[in-house]
């Protein structure tokens, strides 16, 4: 097996809900995710029922605010969706903006909340709150998810110094040594060429 098959790298993922008094909006807030970097992975429309939000909101049970946050996000149709790009927990948190919207249109009028949500309640959007969370969620939501654990950055590096920069290096070598006109083409080609994950191929005997 090739070594390189247990040296993945991952990117985060967390878990995002437009609520149900955002529903209406859910093209234009799907479109600032996008622009924000992110990248959709999974997607569904849904409506859950008291017991599913229940469910979901667990950690919140007890508190004065659980019968009427469940009763509210089952009123409607959600959608969720995963996202991913690098740092995506903490950055979604920084783009929703603060839970409650009122306040949110006073210290960061450009954030979803401020925009779209008209109270700690109907803030437009929800997301996770850690990596523990963003697992729990993103399960609870989309059951046949495989979820894999996060490398460290000392992982991270280790892969690409040992998989990645030896090739690009190389590969850098050759574009000085050939001058080609198109060079990012070129070097693509070359890539693709001589990567060492690159499977290798037997033609197998035909028997009759």
């Amino acid at each position: 097996m090739n070594e390189t098959s247990n040296c993945r790298i991952y990117v985060e993922r967390t878990l995002a809900l437009i609520k149900p008094d955002a529903i209406d909006k859910a093209e234009e807030i799907e479109d600032i995710i996008l622009k924000s970097g992110f990248i959709i992975l999974q997607k569904r429309k849904l409506q859950l029922s008291p017991e599913q939000c229940s469910d979901f909101y667990a950690d919140h049970y007890g508190k004065l605010l659980f019968p009427t946050l469940t009763a509210f996000m089952s009123s409607g149709p959600v959608v969720a969706l995963t996202l991913a790009r690098e740092n995506a927990i903490d950055y979604w948190k920084s783009i929703m903006g603060p839970v409650n919207s009122t306040k949110a249109k006073e210290t960061h009028p450009e954030c979803i909340r401020a925009k779209y949500g008209t109270s700690d309640l109907k803030n437009a959007v929800h997301g996770s709150d850690s990596f523990h969370a963003a697992v729990r969620e993103i399960k609870f939501m989309f059951p046949n998810s495989v979820i894999e654990p996060f490398p460290s950055k000392e992982e991270t590096e280790q892969y690409l110094s040992r998989y990645v920069n030896p090739t690009l290096l190389r590969g850098l070598t050759e574009l000085c040594k050939h001058k080609p006109h198109n060079p990012c083409i070129w070097l693509a080609d070359w890539l693709i060429k001589n990567t060492p994950d690159k499977p290798q191929v037997c033609e197998a005997a035909i028997v009759e």
